[in-house]
């Protein structure tokens, strides 16, 4: 691994007009090192600024409330795909029922990467938010091959400073996601007659054990009670159903839209 500082030195030095040859001679570094950070090191946006996390003393995103929103939506319904020339393509893939959401995916996108284009693609019953950029795995690691429930999955410690900030953000996000609230029912017994009796819940379903935990931590961060339900030997549930977990879930995140 190399930090940014010796990663520079040679681009700057390839910039001069030297071949990669000489300038890995000198460095002893491997051209496909070399060639590598001339695709993927771009620490200026269109509009001249830095990004943040290209930086040689690296800083938060911008919009950090946004980046909490869209990392939720990202760790449940998206992924990041490399394009050609370094570039990488970000899309998060939600449903036609829920418009609202899809508008705010696509104002979070925006608010994050505000120089970059966001497009949408209309699919079989979805639509594919999408944004490209070279920056993308700068602002979400947790990108990787594979599904993410067959990988570990883990905050960079900056982007958990971003959760303790903005924590319903971050849980609406995952909600919007891979979640839902729905009325339950059951019957009870009242004055010697069975009457029906409804009651709202949260359910949070994904298979990464990882991004579970992140779920419930945040949750408990903001005061929520949760219980695991399983399927099978499958534990993959979050349930809140406690009426006054569900006041806050509704205050701050409420059905689908």
């Amino acid at each position: 691994m190399y930090d940014m500082g010796t990663r520079k030195r040679a681009l700057a030095l390839v910039g001069q007009g030297r071949s990669l040859n000489s300038v890995s001679r000198e460095m002893g570094i491997s051209r496909y090192a070399i060639r590598s950070w001339q695709t993927r090191i771009e620490p200026l946006d269109r509009a001249g600024r830095p990004c943040p996390r290209c930086q040689e003393v690296p800083g938060p995103p911008q919009n950090p409330a946004a980046y909490a929103y869209l990392l939720g939506l990202y760790l449940g319904d998206g992924c990041i795909n490399a394009h050609h020339r370094g570039v990488y393509f970000m899309r998060v893939v939600l449903d036609n029922a829920w418009p609202g959401i899809i508008d705010a995916c696509e104002v979070a996108m925006r608010a994050v990467r505000p120089d970059n284009s966001v497009f949408r693609v209309q699919k079989q019953g979805c639509v594919a938010v999408s944004s490209s950029s070279k920056h993308w795995p700068c602002l979400f690691p947790q990108r990787g091959p594979g599904m993410k429930h067959t990988r570990k999955i883990a905050l960079e410690p900056w982007q958990q400073i971003i959760v303790d900030a903005h924590p319903w953000e971050f849980i609406r996000g995952l909600i919007h996601s891979d979640g839902c609230r729905i009325t339950n029912w059951t019957t009870r017994l009242v004055g010697g007659e069975r009457k029906r009796y409804e009651y709202p819940r949260y359910f949070f379903s994904n298979k990464s054990d990882d991004i579970r935990k992140l779920f419930t931590d945040a949750l408990h961060k903001v005061g929520v009670e949760w219980t695991t339900l399983a399927r099978g030997n499958d534990p993959f549930n979050i349930s809140i159903a406690r009426k006054a977990s569900v006041a806050l879930l509704d205050a701050h995140v409420g059905p689908k839209y």
